[in-house]
Order: structure tokens, then C-alpha cells, then sequence
């Protein structure tokens, strides 16, 4: 019955206009925002952790808008699923640093695309696909109905899709000896510390477990590192996505040294469009020496 309402819902939003969608997440959100929920909360540790410069009246302004841009970022999913690939493509404009990917496949060592939760990054995957042959890594959800939606709807633009496995990492190394291209959410929590998963590095001052995948990729490989996220402009008027050079550090022999460059460029990335964050994701669960997470009340 769960799947069925899934699968309901998914297609009703599917079929809506974008205009329509983005005004009931803004709804979605503000009631969000409004009325108690973890997702409130979570957000508001985060911003607090992250900006603790900022006084109280800017740090929920961004909670709210947070809020609002994620229930239109979770909305629209369906439709970019469900819909036409080549459309979803015509909607965006190229921002900062449109010319880095190709520029970087002329190397010949293959491109790693670093894609935080920020912005709608779902739209960004189609276009990726059409600079070259793209293989995205994904973890797969709890409900096996989503996971079927997420590779076809990721799918649809000509990305292959790869799971958090040891043959998706294997998959990963291979396409970019093929000097293709591989896109991963490099803020994306590893499920525990360790060489072969995560350590800890600083995420805006705090210490958070982070990836040492896109690392090990790259000074394995020599290939490129480049940021990216899909801006959603007000007013449902499209998209805009830009991109951006790795810090220095990425591919350090040392993990440590990477995965705090591969922070800060999320970093670099946020800064330029905070609100549309996913700050409702318990980035800072898993605490260094097993202290308790911030998220525990």
C-alpha cells in the first residue's frame, strides 16, 4: 500500500507544471517551518554549527528559507524523473565556469563531478550526460520502490548508474580510465570511519566524517576534480548551473589533507547559494572518539 502511494503521488506531481510545483513547496516548506518537525530541527543545529557568527534573526531566516527550497527540490523530483530529459536540459542556462568539463576530458585522465545537495542537482545529471558518457553513483534508499525511480528517472538523460558497492566503486575506476565522466555527492556521510570509507575533517569548523572516495579516485587515476550545482532560479524561470575548480589537496597522498579540501570546495559551493542547502541533513551524526550526536535531544 506504502509503494502504491508512492507511486500515486510521484505521478500526480509528475504531471503538474513547474510554476505549480515550486508554489506547493514553497507551501510545504513554510508549513515546515511553522509547525514542529525533525527536519526544522535538524536544520537549525546545522545552521547553528556552521554559522555560529550569525545572529539569531539571519540563522532562522535561513532555516525557513532551507526549508522551502528543500520541499521544492523534493516535489519537483518526480517531474524531472518522469519527464523529458532533452526538456529538463532546455530549461537551464550555463553559469560559472561552463567550459571546465571539457577543458578537463582533454586531459584524458577522466573527470570526477563533485555534486553537493545543493540546488536541483537531479536536473544537472541529464546535462552531464550529453558532455560525455556519465556514471553517477547513488546509495540506494530503503524503499526499493525509490530506487527504481531514481535510477530510471537518473537514467533517462543517458547516465549509468553504479550503487554505493564495491563493483560500483570498481565501475567508477574503470569509466574514468575510459576518460569519462563520474558524478558523486561528495557531502554525503559515510557510513563509518575508516581508510577504505571516511575520516574526519573540518565542514565549516566542524569536524565531520567525511568521504575518502573522490580522493583515492583521483590520485589513482589523475583525474579532475570539479564542483558543480544546479542554482534554481526565482520565479520558476529555470535553472542555472555552475561550476568550479577543486581546491588544492584533493588528490593528497595524505586522506586526511583531501578530505578537508574536498570540504571546502562543498563549502566554496554553499557559500555562493546557502539557502538552498539541504541543512536537514545529519551531516555531523557520526562524532570523532563516539561522542553523542548533536541531533540526539
Amino acid at each position: 500500500m506504502r509503494s502504491k502511494l508512492i507511486i500515486y503521488l510521484a505521478i500526480g506531481l509528475s504531471l503538474l507544471p513547474t510554476p505549480v510545483v515550486q508554489r506547493l513547496g514553497a507551501l510545504t516548506g513554510w508549513f515546515l517551518y511553522r509547525i514542529p518537525n525533525r527536519q526544522r530541527d535538524v536544520a537549525r543545529i546545522n545552521i547553528n554549527l556552521c554559522f555560529p557568527e550569525l545572529g539569531t534573526p539571519l540563522k532562522e531566516r535561513l532555516v525557513r528559507q532551507s526549508l522551502i527550497e528543500n520541499a521544492k527540490n523534493l516535489l519537483e523530483m518526480p517531474g524531472i524523473w518522469r519527464g523529458d530529459a532533452a526538456r529538463m536540459v532546455e530549461q537551464m542556462e550555463l553559469g560559472d565556469g561552463a567550459d571546465l568539463p571539457q577543458l578537463a576530458l582533454q586531459r584524458k585522465k577522466g573527470v570526477i563531478i563533485a555534486a553537493p545537495h545543493l540546488g536541483a542537482w537531479e536536473v544537472g545529471v541529464h546535462y552531464l550526460a550529453r558532455l560525455a558518457p556519465a556514471t553517477v553513483l547513488y546509495r540506494p534508499p530503503r524503499e526499493t520502490i525509490m530506487e527504481k525511480m531514481i535510477i530510471d528517472g537518473r537514467s533517462k538523460g543517458g547516465a549509468r548508474l553504479v550503487p554505493t558497492t564495491a563493483a560500483g566503486v570498481k565501475a567508477l575506476f574503470e569509466a574514468l580510465h575510459r576518460n569519462e565522466l563520474v558524478a558523486i555527492l561528495p557531502d554525503q556521510q559515510p557510513r563509518h570511519a575508516g581508510k577504505s570509507a571516511g575520516v574526519f575533517a573540518p565542514f565549516f569548523n566542524v569536524p565531520a566524517l567525511t568521504m575518502v572516495l573522490v580522493n583515492r579516485l583521483a590520485r589513482r587515476t589523475g583525474a579532475v576534480v570539479l564542483y558543480t550545482y544546479v542554482e534554481r532560479l526565482p520565479k520558476a524561470l529555470g535553472y542555472r548551473m555552475h561550476f568550479l575548480p577543486a581546491p588544492d589537496g584533493v588528490d593528497d597522498p595524505d586522506p586526511a589533507v583531501g578530505a578537508s579540501a574536498l570540504n571546502q570546495g562543498v563549502e566554496a559551493c554553499v557559500l555562493r547559494c546557502p539557502q538552498q542547502y539541504q541543512w536537514s541533513y545529519q551531516r555531523f551524526s557520526v562524532r570523532p572518539d563516539a561522542a553523542r550526536s548533536p541531533y540526539k535531544s
